[in-house]
């Protein structure tokens, strides 16, 4: 399980309220809050962001209310992976519950910039800035982590595990 896509940079303590604007939360289509994703601060994101391109904010990423709502915005979107210095908490555990994979990554996150082309290999933690040709490293996931991201999040996880898979 790896991601390889074009760079959509941000800057630090990009909160759920950007992410996904409050006036948007009366719908639970996945779709319609893609289609509002990022808005209020990047108009152009939701038209050029393609499918398994990558996210890269600084610090204190998702802060803010504990919206699911905001990952799975981000998810929808296209966007198959978000790199920050560090994420709020709350944001990093609605990303893995509803499997968008996250990773912390300072110098990732200082080194990337907006429009580079990016590979993250998940079983090694590496980032590989294709652009600019370096590499920066981060955790990995756990095994039990990957495997709940690989089964679309912690429902669909638990759903398999009953089902004996």
């Amino acid at each position: 399980m790896n991601a390889h896509g074009i760079v959509h940079k941000y800057g630090d303590h990009v909160d759920t309220d950007v992410i996904i604007p409050a006036r948007y939360l009366n719908t639970q289509s996945h779709q319609e809050l893609a289609s509002h994703c990022m808005e209020d601060i990047d108009k152009s994101f939701i038209t050029k962001v393609k499918p398994g391109d990558i996210m890269v904010a600084g610090v204190n990423f998702g802060c803010g209310s504990s919206r699911e709502h905001a990952p799975i915005a981000i998810k929808a979107s296209g966007i198959s992976c978000v790199i920050a210095a560090n994420f709020a908490r709350i944001f990093y555990r609605n990303s893995i519950n509803i499997g968008l994979p996250i990773l912390e990554c300072p110098a990732a996150s200082a080194g990337i910039a907006d429009g580079n082309e990016v590979e993250v290999d998940y079983d090694t933690g590496v980032i590989t800035n294709v652009t600019k040709g370096e590499t920066y490293q981060s955790e990995p996931f756990p095994p039990f982590i990957k495997d709940m991201i690989a089964k679309g999040g912690l429902m669909a996880s638990l759903k398999a595990k009953e089902a004996g898979e």
